[in-house]
């Protein structure tokens, strides 16, 4: 039901010669291909540790980071321990679809929580159709392997998503899977599509 569990042909690692082939097929995407980090050190005193915290900044532009992806699905990581010093425990990041696009099939042990700022589409998660549009809050629950669609044909949709995903594999629950890649074209009609700037 999910795919998971019911590919074909055995999964990366598996008896391919380059268990690292579709990581860099799909290189575009920096977060499934490149080394990260999920969960800083905490070194110094704590005197040190929590003078450094105060002193960090609170306001992350988002407009500073640059779109990721392509080329129906973007994202922008704003907010995570690789990217600022002021939060361990979580991360945040946004999401654009080209009209009529989607992204890709996966599963992750942790949970999701997606604002709806701007657009209407779906979701699927564990073959349950969920449709979303602007000013919805969607959850993805642990574990569920799930997918976005943007149903407009002519509108983009945004979505601002917030995680718990570095705690989660601080605990070791490391699980995460891809099992359908994005597309690698566009629907028809918005092959110049481009994700919002002024994000």
């Amino acid at each position: 039901m999910t795919g998971m569990y019911e590919q074909q042909r055995p999964g990366i690692g598996h008896n391919q010669p380059d268990e690292y082939a579709e990581e860099k097929k799909h290189e575009k995407w920096e977060r499934w291909a490149k080394k990260r980090t999920f969960v800083r050190a905490l070194e110094g005193t704590y005197s040190h540790l929590y003078k450094a915290l105060l002193e960090e900044k609170r306001v992350y532009p988002s407009k500073d980071v640059p779109w990721k992806g392509g080329p129906g699905q973007f994202g922008k990581s704003v907010i995570s321990p690789q990217a600022t010093s002021v939060v361990q425990s979580m991360e945040s990041h946004i999401e654009a679809y080209a009209p009529g696009a989607y992204g890709q099939k996966h599963g992750h042990l942790n949970s999701a929580v997606f604002y709806v700022l701007k657009g209407r589409g779906h979701d699927v998660h564990d073959g349950r159709y969920i449709p979303w549009k602007a000013g919805d809050v969607m959850i993805v629950e642990n574990g569920s392997v799930h997918q976005h669609f943007n149903d407009d044909p002519e509108e983009e949709a945004i979505l601002l998503v917030f995680k718990a995903k570095p705690l989660f594999l601080f605990m070791h629950l490391l699980f995460q899977k891809i099992v359908e890649w994005p597309p690698d074209k566009l629907p028809p009609g918005v092959e110049h599509y481009k994700p919002p700037a002024e994000i």
